[in-house]
C-alpha cells in the first residue's frame, strides 16, 4: 500500500466520534465512503488513534460484507444467485459477465472499471436472471443481454427489462 493517502481526511471522523464509544462500526462506515475501500494504512491510523487493536479492527472488517479491503471498481456488477435466479439460468449469466469484463467473482479489473459481486438475492424475481450494475436492474437476462448491459452502463435512471 502506497503511502500517499490523505489521512488528513480522517480528521472529521476522529473529531465527531471522538467521544463515543462502540462507534468503530458507524466510523469505519464513514472512513470507507472518504477513501473508496479501508487500506492497512487508513486502518493502522485509525487504530492509533481511537486505540483499538488493529487485530479487533480487522475482526470488524473481514466479519461484515459491507466492507472492503481492497479499491472497488467505478462500476459495481452484482449478478444474482437467488432460487429464481438460479433455476432460470443465472450461472450462465455470471459467465457472460465474467468473460465480458475478464475477472471473476470478487475481483476488480486492473482499471478500476468493474468489480464483480454475486448475491443471495436481488429483490426481482419475476424478472430472473437478474443483475445489477450500480443502481440499475437488468433483468429477463440472456448472455447476449448482459454484453448490451455493459456497454449502457453509465446511462442515469434506473432501468429494468
Amino acid at each position: 500500500m502506497s503511502n500517499d493517502v490523505d489521512l488528513s481526511l480522517l480528521d472529521p471522523i476522529l473529531k465527531k466520534y471522538q467521544s463515543q464509544e462502540g462507534a468503530l462500526i458507524t466510523m469505519l462506515q464513514e472512513i470507507q465512503a472518504v477513501y473508496g475501500y479501508l487500506s492497512e494504512v487508513v486502518l493502522t491510523h485509525l487504530s492509533r488513534e481511537v486505540k483499538v487493536p488493529l487485530s479487533q479492527i480487522y475482526g470488524v472488517v473481514t466479519f461484515y460484507a459491507q466492507f472492503y479491503l481492497t479499491p472497488r471498481g467505478r462500476n459495481i456488477i452484482r449478478v444474482c444467485r437467488g432460487t429464481a435466479c438460479h433455476v432460470r439460468g443465472g450461472s450462465r449469466i455470471l459467465e457472460a459477465v465474467e468473460r465480458e469484463v475478464g475477472i471473476t467473482e470478487g475481483e476488480t479489473t486492473p482499471d478500476l472499471e468493474y468489480s464483480l459481486e454475486t448475491v443471495a438475492c436481488i429483490g426481482a424475481c419475476a424478472l430472473a436472471p437478474t443483475m445489477v450494475i450500480n443502481e440499475k436492474t437488468y433483468g429477463k437476462l440472456t448472455p447476449k443481454k448482459v454484453m448490451e448491459s455493459l456497454s449502457r452502463k453509465d446511462r442515469k435512471e434506473r432501468e429494468v427489462e
